[in-house]
């Protein structure tokens, strides 16, 4: 949307979001989605530092560079379970649409706000709730179940400290849900006067395709949680063998959830670097329709796969070759993406700051996980590589390499929209070298680890995979040192960065058609479109 096709009056002024109340108090009951969206950063950065802490912790332990080992049994599987715990349910998950899909959501559309603003602020302080009860659970009666909470251990041979973990997903949940919702409505209802449903960006679209699976697939998630719940203090014979129960039913009940949740972590991030690819490349984005409609795929056919995460554990041949097709699958929509992104680059006037590094190393590690996924989809080879770090390696080039590295980028990207600021670029490109380099050295020896034959979430291991584990460990030093700089870089810029014009990198979608940081309201007067969201012609 070029400033030509959008008539809207905006300008340097000295009112905006960031000063329209003063206070702590005018933030913790702000209704303004971009205040809300930065208070979810803050978050969610402080749960990310947490989740980081037990990863180092993990890989100082795995490395043995001492006569004893760094941790026992008992207090490394409980490590394993805040690690997966925090940066899944109160990271990867959230990181994106709820930060940065608060922030550019309702004035990519050119609305003022979101639909429901007090929900989106009661979305916010339920999922503080969630993370608090969640967090409880490190201090009382500490939980090693992992993540995946598998029955039946998680529900007859461990501590009660489960309850609180799986309470605490259950209500962050809620969260989830109600984001969802309210960006589907802002999508529907708010849009500004000429922006169809074929002129939102492809940010949208992303957002609105993740929004789908939050509100279908997490109520199922809540269900299984709470009779993991009522099976642990009530004696409910669900999913324990010794009560009656079936513990492969709660696998297919959490795989049903958690395979569509990797979509809610991957699909954002594929968002933002829609953006990115167009505005670096100076061209309009190459088959905007398709992309936006293998947002729309993607999160149909992920209601689909979930049993490829039970190829072991006795389904019949027929659903897991039908499992294993509809899986293979998935890479169609997703190849889509990537071809039009390099269709886009092709003979566009590319340039490479900071924001752009991120969306290329996002492009790189992506097609890594995806491939090795294809591996993963194959039920023979599966066999072999189940449960062992081949898997570890695969879903954190996928959700690691990829959420991370869009959220990054996106934050560097609409850094100066959303302060007003500039950040160093050299920072941020000392950062990415930092995290790209440490993240390939961390994760590409844990593939030839399982090739090998190593199990995952083992305490210890044999002699023969002690260099590539050494070699692992030093990466994950490398990914901290990357994202400390990023955050010192961030930091640097939010107090002493340059002041930055209303649209610094020359892109044409409506966020950068308004001052810099946005009025309160988001514009002065609502724009009107008349042309697609990235017209560079």
């Amino acid at each position: 949307m070029s400033s030509a096709h959008t008539k809207t009056e905006h300008g340097h002024t000295d009112h905006n979001y960031l000063n329209h109340g003063s206070g702590i108090w005018s933030w913790m009951t702000t209704l303004d989605h971009k205040r809300i969206g930065l208070m979810y950063f803050a978050t969610v950065s402080t749960l990310f530092l947490i989740g980081g802490f037990f990863a180092l912790g993990i890989r100082l332990h795995l490395a043995k560079f001492g006569a004893e080992p760094l941790l026992d049994p008992d207090t490394y599987n409980k490590f394993m379970t805040f690690h997966g715990a925090i940066m899944v349910f109160m990271v990867i998950i959230p990181g994106i649409p709820a930060f940065l899909g608060n922030f550019v959501l309702p004035i990519q559309l050119g609305a003022k706000d979101v639909a429901f603003p007090r929900l989106n602020l009661a979305s916010y302080y339920i999922f503080i709730a969630g993370a608090a009860i969640a967090a409880s659970s490190m201090v009382f009666n500490q939980v090693d179940t992992g993540w995946t909470f598998y029955t039946p251990y998680s529900t007859a041979k461990t501590s009660n400290g489960v309850i609180l973990l799986v309470l605490g997903a259950f209500t962050m949940g809620f969260s989830s849900i109600l984001t969802g919702l309210n960006f589907i409505v802002t999508t529907h209802k708010l849009r500004a006067p000429g922006m169809t449903m074929d002129r939102i960006p492809l940010m949208i679209w992303a957002l609105y395709s993740t929004s789908i699976i939050q509100i279908l697939a997490t109520p199922i998630l809540a269900i299984t949680l709470l009779l993991i719940g009522a099976e642990k203090t009530l004696g409910v014979g669900i999913f324990d063998p010794d009560l009656g129960g079936d513990p492969v039913l709660f696998q297919h009940f959490f795989w049903f959830y958690s395979h569509p949740a990797v979509y809610i972590m991957i699909l954002p991030a594929m968002g933002v670097i829609s953006e990115l690819i167009t505005a670096f490349s100076k061209k309009t984005i190459f088959g905007y329709r398709a992309i936006a409609y293998s947002s729309v795929a993607i999160a149909a056919v992920s209601f689909l796969v979930w049993g490829h995460h039970m190829f072991v554990s006795g389904q019949s041949t027929l659903a897991g070759i039908v499992f294993s097709i509809i899986t293979m699958f998935v890479g169609v929509p997703t190849a889509i993406k990537l071809f039009n992104w390099i269709s886009t680059m092709y003979r566009g006037t590319v340039t490479f700051e900071a924001p752009m590094l991120f969306a290329l190393g996002f492009m790189f590690l992506f097609t890594i996980g995806g491939l090795t996924g294809v591996f993963l989809a194959s039920t023979g080879m599966d066999v072999h590589f189940h449960d062992t770090y081949f898997v570890v390696a695969h879903f954190h080039y996928v959700m690691v390499g990829g959420t991370l590295m869009a959220l990054m980028g996106g934050i560097f990207y609409w850094f100066p929209k959303m302060f007003g600021r500039m950040t160093s670029d050299l920072g941020g490109r000392i950062s990415w070298v930092l995290i790209f380099t440490g993240f390939n050295v961390t994760f590409f020896p844990q593939f030839v680890l399982g090739a090998m034959g190593m199990p995952r979430r083992y305490f210890d291991y044999l002699p023969e995979y002690t260099n590539l584990n050494q070699i692992s460990t030093v990466g994950s030093w490398l990914i901290g040192l990357g994202f400390l700089v990023g955050l010192i870089t961030i930091i640097h810029g939010i107090f002493k960065g340059e002041k930055a014009s209303d649209n610094p990198w020359g892109a044409k979608t409506l966020e950068w058609q308004t001052s810099s940081p946005p009025p309160h309201e988001n514009f002065i007067n609502t724009p009107t479109v008349t042309a697609g969201p990235y017209d560079f012609r």
